[in-house]
């Protein structure tokens, strides 16, 4: 017979996290080592490179709330978002192309980061780079299949969105490949491509 192991006990800084969220946001948390957010409910996650995802911050400018793990990116949007990725990929002639873009939605979750303006996850967790705001309805801001155009100025729709991920990931693979071909060809020996 095996043993019966006790569920982990949480810490008081994964208790603190989960209450800030839905205390301050509303939103749904799971586990406790890592607090978890699941996707599909009050957002989807748009995750890239994360030098692709600094590239699209300046391109685009005003998102919907984006964090950092490590060298990814997360882009949240509107829930369902997820769903629309490989139709739009498609659509937007990207289709075919290996990207290193994928979406996060219905039944899956992103590690909570940090809090804003608490104290940093020494572990190195996610951290925001633009945070939710704390009571504010933060689902009217993410990016979601309106059409063309964008909401008032305030956010890019999901299609944009998409278009200039989708971009920055192509660049982001193509400068990758050309650093692995440059690093290993004598000096002075000019690529067919350069």
């Amino acid at each position: 017979m095996a043993p019966i192991v006790p569920p982990p006990r949480s810490s008081p800084e994964a208790d603190g996290r989960a209450r800030w969220y839905a205390r301050e946001l509303g939103w749904a948390t799971a586990g406790t080592s890592p607090v978890r957010l699941p996707t599909g409910l009050r957002f989807d996650v748009l995750e890239l490179p994360a030098v692709a995802g600094h590239a699209v911050l300046r391109r685009v400018g005003r998102t919907g709330p984006v964090a950092l793990a490590g060298q990814r990116m997360w882009l949240l949007v509107a829930a369902g978002g997820a769903d629309e990725l490989p139709g739009l990929l498609d659509w937007l002639e990207w289709g075919g192309i290996t990207l290193d873009l994928t979406a996060i939605g219905a039944g899956g979750h992103i590690t909570a980061p940090a809090p804003p303006g608490g104290p940093g996850d020494p572990s190195g967790a996610a951290l925001w780079l633009r945070p939710p705001e704390p009571r504010r309805a933060v689902e009217p801001m993410l990016p979601a299949l309106v059409g063309f155009g964008n909401r008032g100025g305030d956010v890019p729709d999901l299609v944009r969105l998409v278009d200039a991920a989708a971009t920055e990931c192509h660049r982001a693979r193509l400068a990758d490949a050309r650093t692995r071909l440059t690093a290993g060809r004598p000096a002075g020996q000019p690529l067919a491509f350069s």
